[in-house]
């Protein structure tokens, strides 16, 4: 198993946050309020490998480009890129060899948050 299974990502703007992601990764996203929480679900599976998570609007939860950085796994991360600056958010870094794992990119979501991408090609 693998040792991460959840994530939260921190917003201050629910709905536009939830518009980005929705529009970068082609899903849809639920809101749901979980006590003083706003949080937006990335779609998941629970019986398949991989995490998941939400976009997370609450106390102490602050947007930045420090601290951890989540990688979402993509076929395509020119593409995602793109699609990552044509709905307001910016590229960091290009799309770059890790050698035999494939490629990553780091971007800037809509938010301010640092957020990153994966790919095996």
């Amino acid at each position: 198993m693998n040792p991460i299974n959840w994530f939260e990502i921190p917003v201050n703007n629910i709905e536009q946050a939830k518009n980005f992601y929705q529009s970068v990764f082609n899903i849809e996203m639920t809101v749901t309020e979980m006590g003083p929480s706003l949080m937006a679900w990335f779609p998941g599976d629970p019986q398949k490998p991989g995490a998941t998570g939400t976009l997370i609007k609450t106390e102490g939860y602050v947007p930045s480009h420090e601290g951890s950085v989540i990688y979402f796994s993509v076929e395509d991360i020119e593409a995602t890129l793109a699609k990552i600056n044509e709905n307001g958010g910016k590229t960091l870094v290009p799309k770059m060899s890790i050698g035999e794992y494939g490629y990553i990119a780091q971007f800037e979501d809509i938010e301010g948050n640092r957020v990153a991408l994966h790919a095996v090609s």
